[in-house]
């Protein structure tokens, strides 16, 4: 089939890769504008703008799609379907009556849970033990259209939100293929999306960041592993940020919440309910990231060692 695909970031990579391996006709990549990026504000194009360049298909930079002109230029390009993958941006009726089968969204999440632009981070923080890849019709509703396929997956227990994101992009890639065949052969299943279940997963904020060590050590460490790779869940530890990248549950520990423990090298902390945690990575500030141990080393734990 002849696609317009639009995406932005590194999840809709394995995306556009597989249907150009697959043999699909991509005739040309919708993705947002060159973004300033580093200390020099250099311009830098988005992945998938670096791999349809890599494979020589035309790209389109639109800052809007709500334009005469967006309209006009996906109306010139004819395709029978367009492909939606974290494109970042919202597609007008005029384009979504576009083409003859339909415009199909990837989205990481198994809907109608977690609607929204942060689905993968959210499943993680809510310590959810499954979640998945949704294929699906795109409508003028946020993530509300038509179901196509799903695909579910176990979210494992220390598995951070950026290590779950790159299994559900390959999860996402070979359902996107499998979609587009039964679309082309006639033969996908449309499935309402009910109202039971819904959720919606806002965007991520720096504001959510702020560890509560009152809350158990399972709260925390979902937080933990939701925030990575960013913003990541950080503290207060004698009066300078610390950035905590990745924990471990911990046993047989008790203190009042954020009490620190040196436990043979282990980075302990206290939480709520009589739990407690190990900061297995960390970064203090103006620091670079390090072990829990190697932290200890260069700052011992006293009588005021308590994280807030």
């Amino acid at each position: 089939m002849r696609i317009v695909f639009m995406g932005t970031p590194e999840f809709a990579v394995p995306c556009l890769k597989n249907l150009i391996d697959a043999g699909h006709d991509v005739c040309a990549v919708f993705t947002q504008p060159d973004k300033p990026k580093g200390r020099g504000y250099t311009l830098t194009p988005s992945p998938i703008k670096v791999l349809a360049t890599e494979n020589h298909i035309e790209v389109f930079q639109p800052v809007t799609l709500r334009t005469a002109q967006a309209v006009q230029s996906v109306q010139e390009l004819n395709p029978d379907v367009i492909v939606v993958v974290a494109y970042g941006k919202i597609l007008p009726k005029e384009i979504l009556s576009i083409p003859p089968f339909g415009c199909i969204n990837v989205h990481a999440s198994l809907l109608p849970k977690y609607r929204g632009a942060a689905p993968i981070q959210w499943s993680v923080i809510n310590g959810d033990k499954v979640t998945g890849v949704t294929t699906m019709y795109m409508a003028e509703g946020l993530d509300t259209g038509d179901m196509l396929l799903a695909e579910q997956t176990e979210i494992g227990p220390d598995e951070t939100s950026g290590e779950l994101h790159d299994r559900l992009s390959l999860i996402g890639a070979e359902l996107l293929v499998k979609t587009l065949q039964e679309v082309k052969e006639g033969t996908a299943k449309r499935i309402p999306q009910t109202d039971s279940n819904t959720g919606y997963a806002s965007m991520l904020t720096k504001e959510l960041s702020n560890i509560n060590w009152a809350e158990s050590a399972n709260v925390v460490h979902n937080l933990v592993r939701g925030l990575s790779p960013w913003p990541v869940a950080s503290t207060i530890y004698h009066d300078k940020r610390l950035k905590i990248h990745r924990t471990r549950l911990a046993d047989g520990y008790t203190g009042k919440a954020g009490q620190v423990y040196d436990e043979n090298g282990k980075f302990i902390v206290c939480c709520g309910k009589n739990t407690a945690i190990e900061l297995v990575e960390v970064q203090y500030e103006g620091g670079k990231r390090m072990s829990g141990k190697d932290f200890l080393r260069g700052h011992p734990i006293d009588q005021e060692s308590i994280l807030k």
